[in-house]
């Protein structure tokens, strides 16, 4: 048996079931990917492996001493308690084992809340449901369990922290089982595939592009079965309406065929349909659509977020705003649509704009009304395309049952309101989009119905998104927060911006031109200066840490509140200097263990 075992597990809340009968074994080294449409049971899944619900048959096993550590969807709302302390000793249990001991996990404890922009001194119960989030991953790794599940572990992170937990779990966590909207995430961490589809989980032990054409072929000769089934079941139909002729033995199997057939027919599962996304455009908006001269914006005694930013929005443009959080991507976005006023400088509005505006907190959605009274205004009718839909049909293009779609909002899951908050956005003709995080808890298929939406649109989209590869598909250009209020401007998606920054940055133990005897000719890949370089990194390593460790205990001590701001603002600053120092050193390392062995 490996370190966890799943036999014959079935779980329903009614309805039909979320599993059915399913088998599962998860390997030490296994990095799995549990893939399926929104509200299939993927989380249900995790919960019953932490514990947290029962299955209704079947046994879930683990192997002896087995720890494992959840990282939920849902941040608790009683969360409470030092930062320091809730990572330190988790705000929910950990199954199978106890947490560590202090001095075994002071140091990693502290390296995580460093690297999550965490303060190790604020009040959890004070804290954003973002914040939250993070101390809910944090207190995951700090745990260093045996299986480490993660429902949605890049929601609520900027880029450059999923960035740093793809480069921490890699290094650091052997198994792990994660749920992800995040594709990117997912093509650089899983090495297996479950594929939880109407019940049922299927293991595809290949990476996620290669799963995606096997489960298309799949689907394809699922389809092909059923048709020819659906033939032959109807011709016995016929035959049986018929009357038999005689009580022949073989017109008794021919009888008994048919009945398998019917069962068969009636217990089938049918995947749940693809939601239908339909972008309403209205009429063209001028050629130029936001002109910014000179802009800049600080909130009342704070630093300015935004200084001296001048650019040119064209009709057609699809640009993106990136970078970390607390930068002021989400007021940028603000002061572009005029919902904020700059403290300087100018902005022009083009002529003819109609906006629409997706908000990341979905504050246009009303918990107390329904699904419908809210996607309709009141109305029982929209106008999509110039005709009237009644709004239970058209809710049905975004895969909200009539049932669910007469549901209050306060019971629908992230994912229904991310959906139903579309489904209102494109119900109104618009030629100016916005969308402050879109693809949070949206499946993959629905992300990739979005992109296709977006690519023909013919109006101008302007985005907040942590999703790299969304913003790879969709953009034209990015904005980036580079930090002191300065705005850059960079043609492409996110990928194009990354090369576009490492060419601008020197490129470490690059030797100047001219050291070699000639120009063209290639630096010896691997010799006893790269020897001796790559011995001495593992002390290298040891002492960067053993600085890190009298940092975070520095920082820990009870007392430390009372230290001067300027020596607070200055030990943080050294803590993301040794950080990045570290980072740097481990990929000089793997840089030369490749080249040692290429």
């Amino acid at each position: 048996m490996g370190l966890l075992s799943v036999h014959g597990v079935s779980l329903s809340f009614g309805g039909e079931p979320l599993l059915d009968q399913v088998d599962l074994n998860i390997e030490e080294g296994d990095r799995i990917c549990l893939v399926g449409r929104n509200g299939t049971g993927k989380s249900s899944l995790l919960k019953l492996l932490h514990g947290d619900i029962e299955p209704d048959e079947g046994e879930i096993r683990f192997s002896k001493n087995c720890r494992i550590a959840y990282l939920p969807q849902v941040v608790p709302a009683d969360m409470s308690g030092l930062v320091a302390d809730v990572v330190a000793h988790g705000p929910f249990k950990t199954q199978h084992s106890d947490a560590h001991s202090d001095s075994d996990g002071h140091q990693i404890v502290g390296r995580i809340i460093s690297h999550l922009g965490l303060n190790p001194h604020d009040d959890c119960a004070v804290l954003s449901g973002g914040q939250k989030r993070r101390v809910l991953l944090a207190c995951a790794l700090a745990r260093e369990p045996d299986i480490l599940l993660l429902d949605e572990p890049t929601n609520h992170l900027d880029i450059d922290s999923i960035c740093w937990m793809e480069s921490f779990l890699l290094r650091h966590c052997k198994t792990l089982l994660f749920v992800t909207h995040d594709r990117a995430f997912l093509r650089r961490i899983a090495n297996r595939i479950i594929d939880l589809d109407r019940g049922k989980l299927a293991s595809w032990a290949c990476d996620y592009d290669t799963f995606l054409q096997r489960k298309a072929n799949l689907i394809h000769e699922e389809n092909v079965y059923r048709k020819i089934f659906d033939k032959k079941l109807a011709k016995e139909e016929a035959w049986i309406r018929q009357g038999i002729k005689a009580r022949r033995t073989r017109d008794e199997g021919r009888v008994r065929a048919l009945m398998a057939m019917r069962e068969e027919r009636r217990a089938r599962r049918y995947a749940e349909g693809q939601a239908r996304l339909n972008l309403q455009q209205g009429e063209l908006s001028g050629r130029k659509v936001i002109t910014v001269k000179d802009l800049s914006f600080a909130y009342p005694e704070q630093p300015p977020l935004i200084e001296h930013f001048s650019t040119r929005i064209m009709r057609g443009d699809r640009i993106g705003v990136i970078g970390p959080n607390g930068s002021g991507k989400t007021t940028l976005l603000k002061l572009l649509t005029a919902q904020l006023t700059p403290t300087q400088g100018d902005l022009i509005m083009g002529t003819k704009l109609e906006l629409a505006y997706f908000d990341q907190h979905r504050a246009q959605l009303n918990d107390n009304a329904t699904v419908a009274e809210n996607a309709g205004q009141g109305m029982e009718s929209v106008t999509i395309d110039g005709k009237p839909r009644h709004i239970i049909s058209y809710l049905q293009d975004f895969l909200f049952t009539p049932d669910r779609a007469k549901s209050p909002v306060s019971v629908l899951s992230g994912g229904e309101r991310n959906r139903l908050l579309l489904a209102m956005l494109f119900a109104k003709p618009s030629n100016l989009l916005v969308m402050d995080e879109p693809t949070n808890d949206l499946d993959v298929e629905t992300l990739e119905l979005l992109e296709e939406q977006l690519s023909a649109y013919s109006g101008t989209v302007l985005m907040v998104s942590h999703d790299r590869a969304f913003l790879d598909n969709v953009l034209t250009s990015v904005f980036v927060m580079q930090g002191n209020g300065v705005v850059g401007e960079y043609v492409g998606g996110y990928d194009d911006w990354i090369k576009e920054r490492a060419k601008t940055q020197p490129a470490r133990n690059k030797k100047p031109a001219g050291s070699t005897k000639k120009g063209n000719r290639k630096t010896a890949a691997f010799g006893f200066k790269q020897n001796r370089e790559l011995n001495a990194l593992p002390r290298k390593i040891e002492k960067i840490e053993a600085q890190q460790e009298a940092l975070h205990q520095k920082m820990a001590a009870p007392d430390y509140f009372r230290t001067p701001p300027d020596q607070i603002s200055a030990d943080r600053e050294e803590t993301d200097r040794l950080t990045a120092e570290l980072e740097a050193t481990y990929e000089r390392w793997e840089e030369l263990e490749a080249l040692r062995d290429g």
